[in-house]
């Protein structure tokens, strides 16, 4: 069976379980009576009368309840020594169709300690004959080396975790990942749109496992354990979505990338990432949210497919300890996702749902999306421009807010990348 497949029926095996678990809801009709917090009300009551009045008071209040309260808080930007090298070019990659680049990026002043290596493909030509490209950048789960079969893409010699879909020895990779999510990436379809596609790999920055907390990245910060951290530390999510940011770094330092009209995506656990770090991160331009459900951009008070205690079970380096809290007591939280995508506003947002992912709770994804527009109202912006949740296959493309339901499971897929591509042409196209 082709990997892609065994992964598609392994994830449906997974979601039929959770289905099937006691103590998780498929039910619309059970999703029990929940009061989402208004965005435009300061936590003193008083209502956010404009843009100013967000920017300067209730975004940062926001911001600091996300940190304190979800992700824990990012302990650090830039760091003083960090520096990079390219260490290889071609500029006849994919057939002559893309320039290829891989950088190393070191977080300290020497070439020992944490790294991530960044991969990029832009559109063909010679240095300097075109305008700098705008670029998605996007972590991936396997190495640069699964974004796509070219043989030229040094393969990776981190951990990487185990799944059937792969053969793992040691922590490392033995065979069978290059190339292997390329569905994912379609990197001929964006650079023959005119984009520039840029990846690292997540576990270069934080591995995926209760370890990762004291490894790598975290080193940086003096990071706690797992369950030794303080109560608002950062896990994994904040640490990917800090990579994001030093990747962003180094693309806006390349004259053929234009580093002000960037697309920060991540699907999964990484599309939790990738709305982090938008948020956090004004420079992105544009953020996307793939399938990121729990702790992403589905509304956490529904109470519909994964909750927030058995993501917090599940996964207990993800988040700050202090979403343990909220364990069965989502009425609790002083925040939810429409709030994290309102944190992006006025630049646009683009969330995505697949039809099988019941697990995700796609219609609490649009719910979010749909509930983040009067904050996008305050600039100006129209929002969805539709009322009701969309039907499969039928986009609502607003002039900063977007969202589409795609058939089939929890995935990427080229259903997907032409909405993204169609939806940024509007927005990050000169």
């Amino acid at each position: 069976m082709p990997l892609r497949s065994l992964w598609s029926v392994l994830f449906a095996t997974s979601v039929a379980f959770a289905a099937n678990t006691p103590g998780f809801n498929y039910d619309e009709a059970k999703v029990p009576a929940y009061t989402l917090p208004d965005p435009l009300v300061l936590e003193n009551g008083t209502p956010v009368r404009d843009a100013t009045m967000w920017r300067t008071q209730r975004r940062p209040e926001l911001l600091e309840l996300f940190a304190r309260e979800v992700y824990g808080r990012t302990p650090g930007g830039r760091p003083a020594g960090m520096h990079w090298e390219t260490t290889s070019v071609d500029r006849a990659a994919l057939g002559g169709k893309a320039v290829r680049k891989e950088i190393t990026v070191w977080f300290t002043a020497k070439k020992e300690g944490p790294k991530m290596h960044l991969l990029t493909y832009q559109p063909a030509g010679a240095a300097g004959t075109h305008a700098p490209w705008p670029a998605f950048l996007g972590l991936n789960y396997y190495g640069n080396n699964c974004v796509n079969a070219d043989p030229g893409i040094a393969l990776s010699t981190a951990w990487m975790r185990a799944t059937p879909e792969f053969k793992i020895v040691n922590n490392r990779v033995t065979k069978g990942t290059r190339g292997a999510h390329a569905g994912r990436w379609n990197v001929e379809t964006v650079v023959a749109r005119g984009y520039a596609t840029a990846s690292v790999y997540y576990g270069d920055l934080c591995e995926d496992r209760n370890e990762g907390l004291t490894r790598d990245v975290a080193t940086l910060f003096g990071t706690g354990a797992v369950n030794d951290r303080k109560p608002d530390e950062w896990g994994a999510i904040g640490i990917w979505a800090w990579g994001l940011s030093r990747a962003l770094d180094v693309l806006a330092a390349d004259p053929e990338i234009d580093g002000t009209r960037i697309a920060v995506h991540g699907h999964s656990r990484l599309g939790k990432a990738a709305l982090w770090a938008g948020a956090q991160d004004e420079r992105f331009a544009l953020v996307i949210s793939n399938d990121s459900g729990a702790g992403g951009a589905a509304l956490n008070k529904r109470i519909f497919g994964e909750t927030v205690e058995r993501i917090n079970m599940s996964f207990p380096f993800w988040f700050a300890k202090n979403f343990r809290a909220y364990n069965s007591r989502e009425a609790a939280l002083p925040v939810d996702s429409h709030e994290l995508i309102a944190l992006i506003a006025p630049r646009p947002v683009h969330v995505a749902s697949a039809e099988d992912d019941q697990w995700a709770d796609p219609r609490g994804e649009f719910l979010a999306a749909k509930m983040a527009e009067p904050v996008y109202t305050l600039f100006g912006k129209k929002g969805l421009g539709v009322a009701e949740w969309p039907p499969v296959s039928q986009p609502a493309l607003g002039d900063a807010l977007a969202y589409h339901l795609r058939p089939g499971p929890h995935d990427i897929t080229a259903v997907d990348w032409a909405q993204y591509l169609n939806f940024a042409d509007r927005v990050l196209k000169k």
